[in-house]
């Protein structure tokens, strides 16, 4: 029964035209996922979605110098896409970027891919509330952390948005992955003196 209902979706999908079938493909996976003990995880899902339906957020603060950038392509040139791209869907068929947006760029961009890749990407969705701005630059930060590449300025002005939105440094510290003494640094790096002016400072920290 199984072997025989396999084989009749490829011969269904043979049928198709290139951009019905990766449609129809996409449609097969989220029916499966749906299905799936692992149906938390958002890798359990990997679709291939068009450039122009995928945004860049505004606020990453992650940075890929020339060198890294030119190696980023070199290893999408000759081992393919090996991480989906990170999204959220802010509506219907429309997904800003959490994660990859380096990749989404290059993939773009840069003609030997556009070729294999027919104009689109492979992304991972993150099941979140599109409204809630501040969850998705936590992850942003945590997936540019774990790779240990953040711009501290941007970082700066992350940790002031979040406490403009009212996130304590406990809270930021948790999401962040930050120490408070981390989060104290980025607070002064953006001037915020009046935000934190009831915190007690450490004897490294007291302004002379």
């Amino acid at each position: 029964m199984q072997q025989q209902m396999i084989e009749q979706m490829t011969a269904w999908l043979t049928t198709l035209p290139e951009a019905e079938r990766i449609e129809a493909i996409n449609r097969f996976r989220l029916a499966l996922h749906h299905e799936s003990p692992f149906k938390d995880q958002p890798v359990d899902c990997v679709l291939w979605i068009k450039h122009e339906h995928i945004a860049p957020n505004d606020y990453n603060p992650n940075n890929v110098a020339p060198p890294e950038k030119k190696l980023l392509l070199k290893s999408l040139e000759s081992d393919g896409f090996t991480q989906p791209i990170v999204v959220h869907e802010q509506k219907q068929h429309q997904y800003e970027i959490v994660d990859g947006f380096h990749r989404h760029l290059l993939a773009k961009t840069k003609s030997s891919l556009k070729k294999t890749l027919k104009g689109y990407v492979p992304v991972s969705v993150l099941q979140c509330d599109s409204d809630e701005v501040s969850g998705r630059m936590a992850s942003t930060i945590r997936h540019n952390r774990a790779r240990g590449r953040h711009q501290i300025n941007a970082m700066s002005e992350i940790v002031r948005e979040l406490s403009q939105l009212g996130w304590t440094d406990e809270k930021m510290g948790l999401e962040l992955g930050m120490d408070s003494d981390e989060v104290l640094r980025l607070r002064q790096i953006n001037g915020l003196l009046d935000m934190f002016s009831d915190r007690q400072f450490s004897q490294a920290w007291t302004v002379k």
